[in-house]
């Protein structure tokens, strides 16, 4: 899996800059600076993974004992945390430092794993290893892999070829499984194959009210919008009803939050078609675009349901 150049050479200095920029992890980790608000322990552990298999391809070249370390991973917590973000990235710093021969994801739930009839499984779960090979494999809500109350279920089948490839074929295959935090300490407590060959847990915590705002207006700044300051005090108290509401995704509901707010922003400036409008009319969203929330006026639940991932 580790691609080190000159293998029957030693090197004996590195220029640690040169080769962090070289394997592509100084701008992987600005990206993901970049692309994610907030989750400072990710990106802490994100760092020190990165660090750790810079160093070890480093000891490689340099001729010293080395052991190829275990990469499959575990990404806990709700959904709308970034997990799927930090596994692109991750796959991207695995891929610049030789640990993988491809930088891509292939994500994948039980349905794409899982037959539902004998003899089905194993030629499904077979077929998604075969394209995630070289590359990561990323399996969200993993916990549905494993119904033990379902006898006539065939997720255990799906377990035990990925444990096989997890043991066997970890020079060229890292597998991230992520679901919520309570429900993953379950399913490693009933598969401890599974625990046994995870090297890195990462959780994920829930955004901020603070923010979620902030998340949210970047999202209308990126899409040529701008809040009132009225509109933003009305944002700030849908974000903390919002949150108390089912089905609440972090990111993701802010992301649907944002839409529905720019449906209403343009159903408002159409339905009086003799109206003359500027540039300002075109980019400000109002208070009232974003008070015509259901969350507002007892409606919620339905408000939720439609945000429901």
């Amino acid at each position: 899996m580790l691609d080190v150049p000159n293998p029957t050479t030693t090197e004996t200095a590195f220029d640690l800059r040169k080769e962090a920029e070289a394997a592509g992890i100084t701008s992987t980790l600005q990206q993901l600076e970049q692309e994610l608000i907030g989750l400072k322990p990710v990106k802490n552990r994100v760092r020190q993974i990165a660090s750790l298999l810079l160093v070890e391809r480093m000891r490689q070249r340099a001729g010293l004992a080395s052991a190829p370390p275990t990469l499959h991973m575990s990404f806990t917590g709700n959904p709308g945390t970034g997990k799927t973000t930090v596994a692109l990235r991750m796959a991207k710093i695995l891929h610049g430092l030789g640990f993988v021969r491809r930088g891509q994801v292939i994500s994948v739930t039980r349905d794409d794993l899982v037959g539902q009839y004998i003899g089905h499984t194993a030629p499904k779960t077979k077929e998604i290893l075969k394209k995630a090979m070289g590359g990561v494999l990323f399996i969200d809500e993993a916990y549905y892999l494993h119904r033990p109350d379902n006898e006539r279920d065939y997720g255990q089948e799906a377990i035990e070829i990925l444990l096989q490839v997890m043991e066997n074929q970890r020079e060229d295959l890292v597998v991230i499984l992520a679901g919520y935090g309570e429900r993953m300490t379950s399913f490693f407590a009933s598969n401890p194959g599974f625990r046994s060959r995870i090297a890195h847990h990462i959780e994920f915590p829930d955004y901020s009210e603070a923010e979620l705002l902030f998340i949210a207006e970047l999202m209308l700044q990126e899409r040529g919008y701008r809040l009132s300051s009225p509109a933003r005090d009305a944002l700030e108290r849908y974000i903390a009803l919002r949150r108390t509401q089912p089905f609440f995704s972090n990111a993701r509901s802010i992301r649907n939050a944002v839409d529905r707010i720019r449906l209403r922003q343009a159903d408002r400036l159409v339905s009086d078609l003799d109206r003359m409008l500027d540039i300002a009319d075109l980019e400000t969203i109002d208070a009232v675009d974003v008070l015509a929330s259901r969350v507002f006026n007892g409606g919620a639940a339905a408000d939720a349901r439609s945000a429901k991932p």
